[in-house]
């Protein structure tokens, strides 16, 4: 009798049951309890996971805000929960928290050649090898993608344009902003920066996705092949 309790949500019609209702009807169409269930996975020799995940609602106002709240011990006080389960249901309210703050965050603006320095600092400030990188813009000039291309040695690295492109290509890309760094803080590009430079300027009128400009990044500063008329 006990194991027929604690299965009965099998023996619930399938469309009812969280995970078969997810892939007949669409995750819209859980309710709150639902979706907790299946991160719970399993409920109590007398609860569902579905009366397991309502308890912890109830106990919360019904408030996902209020759930997010509780500590992984305090949700250790509602029946069936342990650890595990505990630390699931805080891993994926976190989770969503983390993706509500990435959709609030505004898109980085390339508006000059100090802007595009400044947002590869993370990436190149302090390296010991030269590394290619390209920003892909949209028509606004935000900042689409930042995407590593290669990496080499103190005295160069080799950047494929057909690599370059594939990705403006992929991402819709409007233009691209092309970077790479300088470990010996020398600004000046060489010869080979320089006819790389313009073989993906030609491509890139080709392709209608131009490059914007070519920066050589160093620890101590920058230069631009737009602002030195280079491009």
């Amino acid at each position: 009798m006990e194991d027929v309790k604690y299965l009965k949500i099998l023996s619930w019609a399938e469309e009812d049951r969280p995970r078969e209702k997810l892939i007949l009807k669409g995750k819209e169409s859980l309710s709150d309890a639902e979706l907790m269930a299946i991160l719970l996975g399993s409920g109590t020799v007398s609860l569902s996971a579905v009366d397991v995940a309502k308890l912890i609602l109830n106990g919360c106002n019904n408030n996902l805000n209020d759930l997010a709240k509780l500590s992984i011990k305090d949700l250790q006080k509602f029946k069936g929960i342990g650890e595990a389960k505990a630390i699931t249901i805080i891993s994926a309210l976190e989770l969503g928290r983390r993706r509500k703050e990435a959709g609030q965050n505004k898109r980085e603006k390339i508006t000059c050649a100090s802007d595009a320095f400044d947002i590869m600092k993370p990436h190149l400030l302090d390296l010991q090898h030269e590394e290619f990188w390209i920003i892909l813009l949209n028509r606004s000039n935000d900042v689409i993608k930042k995407v590593f291309i290669s990496s080499g040695g103190v005295a160069g690295t080799v950047a494929d344009p057909k690599m370059i492109y594939k990705h403006a290509l992929e991402h819709l890309a409007s233009a691209i902003i092309l970077v790479h760094n300088h470990p010996s803080g020398n600004l000046k590009p060489s010869e080979a920066d320089i006819s790389l430079t313009r073989k993906l300027k030609q491509a890139g009128s080709f392709l209608e996705i131009p490059v914007l400009d070519h920066l050589i990044f160093t620890d101590h500063g920058y230069y631009s092949f737009a602002d030195e008329d280079k491009l």
